[in-house]
């Protein structure tokens, strides 16, 4: 990254994009600057100001990465028709504007001084820094991101003011240049040896798009033509690209180009055509046998992730190869399985490394097509280990103007699907009885998820053989702190405290053996909670799970528990639209839903919370907690000739419960909450010691 001192005078604002490897570990906002601006949480919030200066401000934070730039520079860079005192104060309008969007997150992203204002980029993915690592980056993740993030840079910004419009104009005349570049180390890369000719397509047009003289993507965009067995095309490009050299420089096509263009010209005369690409279409996966290829010494689930076909997508090239890696990069946040990128799994390989490669469990494939406005994305999740049958589909329209929404799509609808559809498929009693630890723990969730004892205690001794065979198991350890959190908390341990000790000893150690694990996270962060009444802690560890992993409904429904044992029921009900955006009904419903009757309960409004915990305990009618706040609204509501039916059920569960024993245990913040949740309690029949 290189800036000019905060006392330079000539106006030059950054020397370009940064050389250093822009990797951000966990962002919490993604910034697109590229085609129309957007701006997109962790949490899928549309976080950008809807003011195109306080955008442009934005914009050139980003553009300026991690410099301390001065507020004088933007201010009369945008206003320069107005004096400096008016140029300031509008400046800090729109920086207003700007963090106010932000919400929450503004105190990490924007570093504000006297005289200065900063963007944190180390928290931040922004698309045009990604796309400018340094020469010695992987020249496939550079050239992969090229095609992906298509698009002028800041594009609808070019007339806020005639200096902020010259100052553009250098900066995507810098960025086309490295661009270029870019794309042209990757076009080599690609274009070798039996490439893929649809990813070889996409990186030469994009390339063209910048460089309409680049003779070897012309010709490598022919030849990929010619190989997909688009013969007719290829030689339509042929003409596309004399004319491009003669408008450009007044040149005809090299030697090459011409000799390709013969070789072409004969073959579609003899009416053969080129070789197919080596991929595998959707739509024509072989037998489950040639593909899946299990092996006894692995442990680890593999999904593979291919690249997804655009059909009739002439305006948005490069969105089915986006859109895959994003679906990638959701699912490969989850510690359940390996991911297989689709960059991986499209280009060309080696014998050895397709065959490698292809021992898949599952394949996400999907294709993108194109009608007037909208688009139409159509994914699917295949299961491999029996006959290569879908086990999971579904289809979304979204319009062009709604692009900004794509990471919302993939986290909750996409991403957020696929987790749990596997959690519950590899649940399945003699599913596969070859994948060690993990292969113990996923068929120890689904017991754990019932809350009938002698299932939940199966379970436990799941967890203990898997400890057994990995004792270094993240995962493993977390759902041992889950495990004794609910045995606890059912009333079934016999030491209370000395199984409360043993959820966070296990919690602990699944963190400091994986600390990015949002499962153990958000684990530990129920626990702090729901045993030690520490809700800011709980909070805390939830957003830091959340950011790591948006997709993961298992953490939106435990953080709704905290915030309903704070006060916060409205908070809770958002936190529980989400979960059910994410959830599976088949692995979650029973499980979570008592956090509604909770959540209502809160509130006040006892008749839905009633509603809710009829279902919730039909559901799942050995959960004891999910009898309380049920029998609690029925008490305000005077409903006691109900609420006693489920009090005796309840006292089943749970002989010793009583009023004071609640009052000891619950953790409830406020105490006009924990007065009239006792009160229900009261008014049901239930004793008071």
């Amino acid at each position: 990254m290189t800036s000019t001192a905060a006392g330079d005078q000539s106006g030059t604002l950054t020397a370009g994009f940064p050389d250093h490897a822009y990797v951000p570990s966990h962002p919490i906002v993604r910034i697109h600057l590229l085609g129309s601006m957007r701006a997109t949480s962790y949490l899928g919030d549309d976080v950008l100001a809807r003011g195109k200066k306080a955008r442009a401000v934005l914009a050139h934070l980003c553009l300026s990465p991690g410099a301390r730039v001065p507020r004088t520079r933007i201010a009369t860079m945008l206003w320069d028709r107005v004096s400096s005192n008016r140029a300031r104060g509008s400046f800090n309008q729109a920086l207003f504007e700007l963090t106010s969007a932000m919400g929450p997150l503004a105190g990490e992203l924007i570093s504000t001084a006297q005289a200065t204002v900063r963007l944190n980029i180390d928290v931040c993915w922004i698309d045009a820094l990604a796309l400018m690592k340094a020469p010695h980056a992987d020249p496939t993740t550079r050239g992969d991101l090229a095609v992906l993030c298509p698009g002028e840079l800041l594009e609808g910004l070019d007339d806020l003011s005639e200096s902020f419009g010259e100052w553009l104009t250098k900066e995507r005349s810098r960025f086309k240049d490295r661009l270029a570049a870019s794309l042209s180390v990757q076009l080599r890369y690609v274009d070798r040896g039996d490439f893929d000719p649809s990813q070889v397509e996409t990186v030469a047009r994009r390339l063209l798009s910048f460089d309409p003289t680049h003779q070897d993507a012309w010709n490598a965009l022919m030849r990929a033509l010619a190989k997909k067995g688009e013969g007719e095309q290829a030689l339509r490009e042929y003409d596309r690209c004399r004319n491009a050299l003669w408008q450009a420089a007044r040149i005809k096509p090299v030697s090459e180009t011409e000799q390709l263009y013969q070789r072409i010209l004969r073959a579609q005369a003899a009416q053969t055509s080129m070789p197919l690409a080596a991929d595998v279409p959707p739509d024509n996966l072989h037998n489950a046998a040639e593909i899946y290829t299990p092996s006894p010494n692995r442990h680890r689930l593999r999904v593979g992730v291919f690249p997804f076909r655009e059909i009739d997508c002439k305006n948005e090239t490069g969105l089915g190869l986006s859109l895959s890696h994003e679906i990638a990069a959701g699912l490969a946040r989850f510690r359940w399985f390996d991911v297989i990128s689709p960059t991986a799994l499209g280009r060309g390989r080696s014998t050895d490394e397709q065959h490698e490669y292809a021992k898949l469990d599952y394949v996400v494939d999907g294709t993108i097509s194109g009608s007037g406005r909208q688009l139409q994305i159509s994914v699917r999740l295949l299961d491999l280990g029996g006959q290569a049958q879908p086990v999971w589909s579904e289809r979304f329209d979204i319009a062009l103007s709604h692009l900004h929404r794509l990471d919302e799509l993939v986290t909750t609808r996409i991403v957020g699907r696929i987790d749990p559809v596997i959690l519950h498929i590899e649940g399945q009693p003699r599913r596969r009885e070859r994948y060690g630890a993990t292969g113990l723990l996923l068929l120890a969730i689904p017991l754990t998820f019932s809350m009938e004892r002698k299932q939940y205690e199966e379970a436990g001794r799941l967890i203990q053989q898997a400890l057994a065979l990995e004792p270094d198991n993240a995962m493993a350890e977390a759902w041992a702190a889950h495990w004794h959190l609910f045995y606890g908390g059912q009333g079934w341990a016999k030491d209370f405290d000395k199984t409360n000790e043993q959820v966070q000893q296990h919690a602990l150690r699944a963190i400091a053996l994986d600390p990015e694990n949002a499962e153990a996270l958000g684990i530990y962060a129920h626990s702090c909670s729901r045993t030690a009444g520490n809700f800011g802690r709980a909070l805390a560890f939830f957003d830091r799970a959340l950011r790591l992993n948006p997709s993961l409904a298992f953490n939106w429904a435990l953080s709704a528990a905290t915030y309903c044992y704070t006060g916060e029921p409205d908070i809770a009900l958002q936190r529980l639209r989400r979960y059910r955006a994410l959830a599976s009904p088949e692995l979650y419903f029973s499980y979570f839903e008592t956090i509604y009757t909770m959540a209502y309960t809160f509130k006040g409004d006892y008749e839905r919370a009633v509603l809710a915990g009829r279902r919730a305990v039909e559901a799942n009618p050995d959960f004891v907690n999910g009898y309380k706040p049920l029998i609690a609204s029925l008490g305000h509501l005077g409903l006691r000739e109900e609420a006693q039916l489920f009090v005796r059920k309840l006292l089943s569960l749970e002989p010793n419960f009583t009023i004071e024993k609640f009052g000891q245990t619950y953790p409830i913040q406020k105490a006009n909450d924990r007065e009239r949740y006792i009160e229900g309690l009261r008014l049901a029949g239930i004793a008071r010691r």
